[in-house]
């Protein structure tokens, strides 16, 4: 998963063809091994090719569904805690930043959750996805001991707000806080608009009898775009990579 998520597609069929047919076919017959060696090679090209086959897979899978929560949750309370991330994480790449996902659920992750990086910038990010109880000022502490340690800039993103202590202490190191309000405008910056066909202006999802369209939002404008009856469609429509 650490390599095919940060290769391109053709580097991932090139790393599959080496494995199965050249070390599982080719290279047992170039060097005339055994059967039982010819097996082995076999077994082992193709169990490689389909390692890195469903990795590349199952990473397409898990970028849809980051886009997915992106451009159609409305209510971010309903996340999970690691669905929050992916969220943020989003957010953020929208935004022209390299992301890397560090947070583990069931195990340390020193308080970090995501690492930014653009233009040789280093960010580091913490989510909370809190939203009954404001974040105290000992969870800024503890941020700010990571940040000292990891060096450069720190983010500590939450769905609630931060108690005045809390945004006391952030102000003494490089620390951005991010709260529920502003977290919901930058969602709302990052997500994409589809243009208008005739006017370029943004067009807006709808649903009605016939199906799920987009409709021009300028007074007048005929622009409209159907995207038929089924539903999946305009998720996949929304989804899939631009």
């Amino acid at each position: 998963m650490w390599i095919v998520t940060r290769v391109p597609g053709w580097a991932v069929a090139v790393v599959a063809m080496i494995l199965y047919p050249c070390i599982g076919l080719l290279l047992p017959v170039a060097f005339n091994w055994s059967m039982t060696q010819f097996v082995i090679a076999n077994v082992l090209g193709v169990s490689g090719a389909a390692v890195f086959g469903v990795g590349w897979l199952a990473a397409r899978v898990e970028s849809a569904q980051r886009r997915h929560l992106l451009e159609w949750t409305t209510d971010l309370r309903q996340l999970s805690a690691e669905e929050f991330e992916w969220l943020v994480g989003e957010t953020f790449r929208r935004d022209g930043w390299k992301v890397t996902e560090r947070g583990r659920q069931h195990a340390p992750d020193g308080n970090i959750d995501l690492e930014l990086a653009r233009d040789g910038h280093r960010t580091i990010v913490q989510c909370k996805r809190w939203s009954s109880w404001e974040v105290p000022v000992d969870e800024i502490r503890g941020f700010l001991g990571t940040l000292s340690i990891e060096g450069g800039d720190g983010i500590f993103v939450t769905l609630s707000n931060f108690t005045p202590a809390a945004i006391e202490e952030a102000g003494k190191g490089r620390l951005k806080l991010v709260n529920g309000r502003e977290l919901y405008a930058m969602i709302e910056k990052a997500r994409r608009a589809e243009p208008c066909p005739v006017c370029g202006r943004p067009m807006r999802l709808d649903h009605s009898v016939h199906g799920w369209w987009f409709r021009c939002i300028a007074p007048g404008c005929p622009g409209k775009r159907n995207l038929g009856p089924d539903a999946g469609r305009a998720i996949e429509f929304l989804t899939e990579a631009r």
